[in-house]
């Protein structure tokens, strides 16, 4: 059994993750869980804790989303794990913030408000023929608004770790995302995305 079990572990961390989640689903071995679960928890852990502020809430929000996504990933089949595993922690998190909101553990703020942004990239990116529609429309952007939007949704980047980044000034940093946002969904709605 023990070397069945390293043979196994071997074989896994070679597998890409569309052929771990298969093999999750056909023989609904946890142990191929197992290493997609090592495999994203560092990602998982750190976009729940740029969310939550707190390393317990983020360790809790670990634990729980695996546990809860193993069961929905063997139900459904998943174009690209890691986006939608990115999907899912970010509606965590932001369902999370909106239910501290509602039981007032924090407030409104900028910074909350900016969490709780209802528009969703990711949403757009789980389908390959989506993303490269999606480029395009990027593409299409001027250059400012092409570098804010992307350090802002695809690289999840706070206004001011742009700033830092790119020099611009935070005012126009923020009319940049705000216009790229707009913009990206006008040109979506046009290709019947949005």
């Amino acid at each position: 059994m023990n070397i069945e079990f390293f043979q196994l572990k071997k074989i896994n961390g070679n597998l890409g993750d569309r052929d771990l989640l298969m093999a999750y689903c056909q023989k609904k071995d946890k142990e191929y869980w197992r290493v997609l679960y090592e495999r994203y928890v560092p990602m998982v852990y750190g976009v729940a804790l740029k969310y939550l502020k707190r390393t317990e809430d983020a360790q809790y929000a670990v634990m729980y989303l695996f546990d809860e996504l193993m069961g929905r990933a063997a139900e459904h089949p998943l174009p690209e794990f890691k986006s939608w595993l990115y999907a899912c922690v970010r509606n965590y998190c932001r369902k999370e913030l909106q239910r501290r909101v509602a039981g007032g553990e924090v407030s409104l703020d900028e910074e909350v408000l900016e969490f709780c942004d209802e528009f969703s990239l990711e949403i757009v990116r789980k389908e390959t023929a989506k993303e490269k529609m999606l480029q395009k429309c990027i593409e299409a952007l001027p250059e400012k608004q092409r570098i804010s939007v992307c350090r802002f949704f695809m690289e999840d980047r706070s206004y001011k770790e742009i700033e830092d980044a790119t020099g611009f000034p935070l005012k126009l940093i923020k009319n940049l995302v705000q216009n790229g946002r707009r913009n990206l969904k006008l040109c979506l709605g046009k290709k019947g995305l949005a």
